[in-house]
């Protein structure tokens, strides 16, 4: 009977057979521990000599790091660990043994190196780890905006028009249409969707041409843009943390094993709870001058300030109501001061930075007209957009969630370049 090793728990005394890897080997001559994965998870396969026949014990004394097998054996519980199970071997079917020695092998290699061999430091166990939290958490963001009542909408890749200004876009030629670029983000489409769906978001990739060579900056990246009709800065912002919240709470609940693979103090993780902190981008100024920042107001935050910012607070924090000199231009001015916008900036503890940004939108045709004006844009590229505020324009909000800065919070990992399959930055496009 063949079985996933997640699901040995099920199959306590029984016979069974897993395909998988042999990813690490000890013992000799009388008995083999076979540290063995099949992508579900990983468990210690046991060759005794006096179990096996010496055709069995054979195999196993040939099998390399990274060979490929099917083996078969009893299911029986880790005689010292709670829900750790062992498999007592008693057949081994090999399915290749690697040509030559694998290259990431268990001694220490630096970053370029182990980037440069992207394809098979996939197969460790932290690598594991990540990318199957990184899967729980788009589980998590599909079922929750189901929860919510909004639908998914594919928005295009390929887009005549800029979002957040051209300097960081890649541009290309499009046949006999000209220069085209790829998407920084949905957003702008998904405004003209709401008018149909009411509530809608979508969840693909998306391009930075920004020249970054940060911890928390890739080029390529997933990005969540949802937008809401009828929903206001406030409840955007409630949408938001309860978002954040229970995509951590899911990760809490069906990725213990990983977080502990990447031992990741989770205590944090349990502590965040909505409403989270609330401050406008003029508190936040004051604060950081307070604790020893030299920002200047009008000025973007820096890293540095944004850990200055969350450092004793037990949840994210919410930076809203910027300048409107340094916002894009369609978000929406702030009615109690004409200098600033109606959005936000997410902030996760740890250091780990802006997890979110959003804005109510701006739903009045002259404003928004003139904003884009005054932004250099005019042209067809931006007509249709500017209809979406002809034809029965409501009060609209959304918000973009970058998937890698999320696994990175919650995974509580350094850089950025682990938390997505294959990286491209700055001076990484391979392999």
């Amino acid at each position: 009977m063949i079985v996933q090793i997640s699901d040995f728990l099920r199959h306590v005394g029984e016979e069974v057979t897993i395909q998988g890897w042999m990813y690490n080997k000890r013992g000799s001559g009388k008995i083999y521990f076979l540290q063995l994965r099949d992508g579900s998870g990983m468990v210690q396969g046991v060759v005794a000599e006096s179990e096996v026949t010496p055709a069995v014990m054979a195999k196993a004394e040939q099998l390399q790091m990274e060979s490929s097998c099917k083996v078969t054996g009893i299911v029986s519980k880790h005689p010292k660990l709670e829900n750790v199970f062992e498999l007592q071997v008693n057949d081994i079917e090999i399915g290749q043994i690697p040509f030559e020695d694998y290259p990431i092998a268990k001694k220490e290699h630096g970053p370029d190196f182990l980037l440069d061999h992207r394809h098979l430091w996939l197969r460790s166990k932290r690598q594991w780890a990540i990318q199957r939290i990184r899967n729980q958490i788009i589980r998590a963001v599909y079922m929750f905006f189901d929860q919510r009542g909004f639908i998914k909408i594919d928005t295009p890749i390929f887009t005549p028009n800029a979002c957040e200004g051209a300097t960081t876009l890649f541009e290309l030629e499009y046949f006999d249409e000209g220069k085209v670029y790829l998407s920084q983000s949905g957003q702008l489409y998904l405004e003209a969707a709401i008018m149909a769906v009411g509530k809608a978001f979508d969840f693909g990739p998306t391009f930075r041409a920004e020249k970054s060579k940060t911890k928390r900056h890739l080029t390529e990246f997933w990005m969540m843009d949802a937008e809401a009709a009828y929903l206001e800065h406030e409840d955007s912002m409630k949408l938001q943390e309860d978002l954040v919240t229970f995509v951590i709470q899911h990760c809490l609940q069906n990725c213990l094993a990983e977080l502990e693979a990447l031992e990741r103090n989770i205590e944090p993780l349990k502590k965040i709870k909505t409403p989270f902190k609330r401050l406008t981008y003029t508190e936040a100024i004051d604060e950081l001058h307070q604790r020893g920042s030299d920002i200047q107001f009008g000025q973007d935050l820096g890293n540095d300030d944004e850990v200055l910012l969350t450092q004793d607070s037990e949840v994210p924090v919410f930076i809203h109501k910027w300048p409107k000199s340094i916002k894009p231009f369609y978000m929406k001015t702030d009615p109690e001061n004409s200098d600033l916008v109606l959005n936000d900036d997410l902030i996760g503890t740890e250091g780990s930075g802006e997890l979110i940004g959003g804005s109510q939108r701006e739903d009045d045709y002259d404003t928004l007209k003139a904003a884009i004006l005054k932004e250099g844009l005019q042209g067809p590229e931006y007509q249709w957009y500017l209809d979406l505020r002809k034809y029965g324009s409501v009060p609209h909000s959304g918000f973009g969630l970058g998937l890698e800065r999320m696994v990175r919070y919650v995974c509580g990992i350094e850089h950025i370049r682990e938390t997505i399959p294959f990286p491209r930055m700055l001076t990484r496009m391979r392999p």
